[in-house]
């Protein structure tokens, strides 16, 4: 489309109506395609013109584009838009990028929207692995960001047959009609599920801004903590990179952050196995198999 057409006003609102005739049949969330290849200029225009309309609208920028280009969707009106998340592997590519995500100017208008994989994109972290892979994936994205999804069936049932030489699935939806088994379960499916209520039960997990790297001695581990803002939820959560082989290792638990004190016992409640274990002091010990579940998501309350 010509948006910048010499008849552009009758464009804008005839675009703008179509919206508005989803928003009347009960749509509230926009998932636009590639909106960073269209007019930068409409999209301020139509967002700013449905938000003074409607309450509770959102528009998410299903964007993969260079970083100031996604930088800008945010600038102008996007609630939220995809990351660079489903690229970065390492422990240090996490830190640096939760960093810049959280601890500079960028956290004033960009709202990070974490996808393990998308209708287009199977990852590498994905391509031809098993449900550690997947577990891990979903662990990092539902519990450092506020904001998260998956493209549903291809990631609940562990699919990830890769087209040769491409981040894409062999055989994908957008070319073929899929009928699934919907009553399928399986260990994906079943952390999805705890996942999603863990995040609904914890405030501290329904906020992107608090999460506090912690140091460990094993850089297959990733330990971070995220607190309410109330200062009544606090977790420490600990994932390993490895969905082969278990890790272990021992993480450093911010003390002062959670109220306690040197020599002060505590507990923290695993809320993804209901295992519950005693602590004391800043460095304690955990371990983590690949064919458990490679994450913990500890409660931390005063002994």
């Amino acid at each position: 489309m010509n948006f910048e057409t010499a008849d552009w006003e009758n464009l804008w609102q005839e675009l703008k109506s179509v919206v508005e005739y989803w928003i009347d049949k009960g749509v509230k969330i926009f998932r636009v395609d590639n909106p960073h290849t269209k007019s930068f200029i409409f999209w301020e225009w139509l967002i700013r013109e449905i938000n003074l309309k409607y309450d509770g609208i959102l528009f998410l920028a299903e964007a993969f584009t260079r970083p100031r280009i996604m930088e800008k969707l945010g600038k102008i009106g996007f609630t939220q838009s995809y990351t660079y998340f489903t690229w970065r592997n390492s422990k240090e590519e996490f830190i640096e990028y939760m960093t810049e995500l959280t601890k500079t100017d960028m956290r004033d208008y960009f709202r990070p929207n974490f996808w393990p994989n998308t209708p287009d994109i199977l990852p590498i972290s994905l391509e031809n692995k098993g449900e550690p892979s997947f577990l891990i994936r979903l662990l990092l994205a539902g519990t450092l960001s506020s904001n998260y999804g998956m493209y549903g069936p291809l990631f609940e049932f562990g699919l990830n047959e890769a087209y040769p030489g491409k981040e894409e699935y062999t055989r994908s939806e957008k070319y073929e009609v899929k009928h699934w088994d919907w009553n399928r379960q399986n260990k994906i499916k079943e952390v999805i599920t705890s996942l999603n209520q863990i995040r609904k039960e914890n405030k501290a997990l329904q906020s992107t801004w608090n999460v506090e790297f912690c140091d460990t001695d094993n850089n297959q581990l990733l330990c971070y903590s995220k607190i309410s803002e109330d200062k009544e939820n606090k977790l420490l959560i600990a994932v390993s990179f490895d969905p082969e082989h278990s890790q272990a290792g021992w993480v450093k638990v911010p003390l002062k952050d959670f109220g306690l004190k040197e020599n002060e016992p505590y507990s923290v409640t695993d809320l993804l196995s209901g295992n519950k274990y005693f602590w004391e002091n800043e460095w304690n010990y955990v371990a983590l198999h690949p064919q458990a579940i490679p994450a913990h998501i500890f409660k931390v309350e005063k002994a």
